[in-house]
């Protein structure tokens, strides 16, 4: 018999940015653990098939595009899962951008495009999600984080600032909310291939470092996030918050970036 304290059976879920790479592994493992589950990119055509996979799960889902740098957006898409699926018991924050450029060379368009994303898109989702689990008194938030909120990794200064601060965000927004039952966490991935850094980490002499600062000698599988977010999004987890779980393959424990 499965173990229920990882089910999410009835569970209302709202993936981010849950239509390509960690981001729809984390919705479509979430459909596999019985949630409902709503993708959301600003691409209808990638939320189609993000939910059409889900609905072959057997799941109910949602096809909403959002750009989670407009609240306009989000509040369209809050007000939508209320109105059909009653509630939102999961929140993912997936959404991101990079680009590899060294520091002295950065633009200021670039810089602020990155940070408006991966921060202020995840802060903005946090904050008017999170005044719907404070209502119901429950709600499980989990953010994307990165190994380059701990580590620097070469040429994406912007990144690694972002993703620095959505941690600490994390740790925050997990310790003040506790008191109304929600928990907030993040996970954060080590080097995993996806459309958004493919290019990157096959250059030759780019791999050959990632290998020698990963004991696992390999790159993570998409498959391999789910057991993370699904503990997080889980009652397993009830005690867990402002935590963030790296799931790297053992990066971290050397401490050394590539």
């Amino acid at each position: 018999m499965p173990y229920k304290g990882l089910s999410l059976e009835g569970k209302k879920a709202l993936v981010f940015g849950g239509t390509s790479g960690l981001g729809k592994s984390i919705a479509l493992g979430f459909a596999e653990a019985g949630a409902d589950v709503a993708p959301v990119s600003r691409r209808a055509e990638e939320v189609s098939k993000a939910a059409n996979e889900i609905r072959a799960l057997g799941r109910r889902t949602l096809e909403l595009t959002a750009d989670v740098t407009k609240r306009e957006d989000i509040q369209r898409v809050i007000d939508r899962m209320i109105g059909e699926l009653g509630r939102i018991d999961i929140l993912v924050n997936s959404a991101g951008t990079t680009k590899r450029v060294p520091s002295l060379d950065f633009a200021d368009e670039d810089w602020n495009r990155i940070m408006h994303v991966n921060l202020n898109g995840t802060w903005y989702a946090c904050q008017m999600v999170g005044r719907v689990m404070k209502d119901q008194m429950y709600g499980r938030i989990i953010n994307i984080a990165s190994i380059g909120a701990f580590l620097s990794l070469h040429e994406v200064t912007p990144y690694c600032a972002s993703k620095g601060a959505v941690a600490m965000l994390t740790r925050c927004l997990g310790a003040e909310w506790a008191k109304y039952n929600v928990t907030v966490n993040a996970i954060a991935p080590g080097v995993f291939e996806t459309a958004l850094n493919r290019d990157v980490i096959h250059e030759p002499g780019r791999k050959a470092s990632i290998m020698s600062h990963t004991p696992m000698k390999r790159f993570g599988s998409l498959e391999e996030i789910k057991g993370a977010a699904i503990y997080l999004a889980s009652d397993s987890a009830s005690f867990v918050t402002a935590e963030i779980i790296c799931v790297d393959g053992g990066f971290m424990a050397l401490g050394i970036g590539p």
